[in-house]
């Protein structure tokens, strides 16, 4: 496998399985050194940029964390914090930042500022989440899935919720390469885009796996190892989608239905955050105005001994520190 210093992981169509076993392999050495308090993949005199358009605790958190890990700096541009696409093209923010930086993270809306981040700056950039894709989120999560089945290869995730978007796009993506059984399961207009589903299916063909589209929940869930969901509006959508989504995802929530409907076997996963309570200012108000305790996932599922959502959250780190170590040069 040639060296993957110096490339940009804007979307995992990019990277082969290989390439991806490797990101996933380097992640699990450095987290293992972590717990035992060993660094020795520091580098030196890196200076790395986070453009954040959208905010996000366990993005963030896992970037600086995964930096200062590895010795460098890092600079956080918030929402306020940067002209990109207002009073100064991407083009030209990309070969400013490409000549004080070593890499660049970016969080956001289009797919397309994050490919001409990459483009223009001459340095490694990585996708933090934009509507399209979520590379990071998805690495983390197959980490995760490693961990606790021992392999990935022919195990069978089934995603439910709003599969059209960032996270039911990456994890067709990532599962299809990887040799897995992907599923959406969700209402026919919630389904992801053909092109892509096309796309995946052939690499499916390729690795042993297979992609499902199915509006059944039972048929759909049934013998999954992962049952996966997200939240069912996403941050800078109108509040007025929200009865929309609720109406066709309903018979989509997680429970403890599902759960047992997939089996003994089965694990939860979220990307966080979750609906799954009325703790937040959000679940309130859609309690208040629709009657639901919970959202995407209920509460008993959220909280069961079947749900690893603070695994995924803490592999945020160490999959994001193996990207960055990968494309930087780091030795790991």
């Amino acid at each position: 496998m040639k060296s993957l210093k110096g490339r940009s992981f804007l979307t995992l169509k990019d990277f082969t399985p290989e390439e991806i076993g490797y990101f996933l392999d380097l992640a699990a050495k450095l987290k293992e050194k972590k717990k035992k308090g060993i660094y020795d993949y520091d580098i030196p005199r890196k200076n790395i940029a986070l453009i954040f358009e959208k905010t996000s605790t366990r993005t963030r958190c896992s970037f600086e964390v995964a930096a200062h890990d590895c010795g460098m700096q890092v600079t956080y541009l918030d929402p306020s914090g940067s002209q990109i696409g207002k009073k100064e093209s991407i083009a030209d923010t990309a070969k400013v930042l490409g000549r004080m930086y070593d890499g660049i993270e970016y969080r956001g809306f289009e797919q397309a500022k994050v490919e001409a981040l990459a483009k223009y700056s001459g340095v490694p950039v990585w996708n933090g989440l934009t509507n399209e894709y979520h590379p990071t989120q998805v690495l983390a999560d197959m980490l995760t899935i490693r961990e606790k089945f021992g392999s990935l290869g022919g195990r069978k995730l089934t995603y439910m919720g709003d599969a059209r978007y960032n996270m039911g796009n990456s994890l067709m993506i990532a599962a299809s390469k990887l040799g897995m059984h992907f599923t959406a399961c969700t209402a026919k207009e919630y389904f992801p885009n053909e092109e892509l589903v096309r796309e995946c299916t052939a690499y499916a063909e390729e690795s042993g796996g297979s992609v499902t589209l199915t509006e059944d929940v039972k048929a759909g869930t049934a013998g999954a190892d992962v049952i996966y969901t997200d939240v069912w509006v996403s941050m800078g959508e109108p509040a007025e989608v929200w009865e929309e989504r609720i109406r066709a995802l309903l018979p989509y929530q997680v429970t403890r239905e599902v759960m047992e409907n997939a089996g003994p076997q089965a694990i939860f996963m979220h990307c966080l955050p979750s609906f799954h309570d009325l703790e937040t200012a959000i679940g309130r108000e859609i309690h208040e105005k629709y009657g639901l305790a919970a959202m995407e996932v209920t509460d008993e599922v959220f909280l069961s001994p079947a749900s690893v959502v603070f695994d995924e959250a803490e592999n945020r780190m160490h999959t994001i520190k193996a990207v960055m170590v990968a494309t930087l040069g780091g030795e790991g």
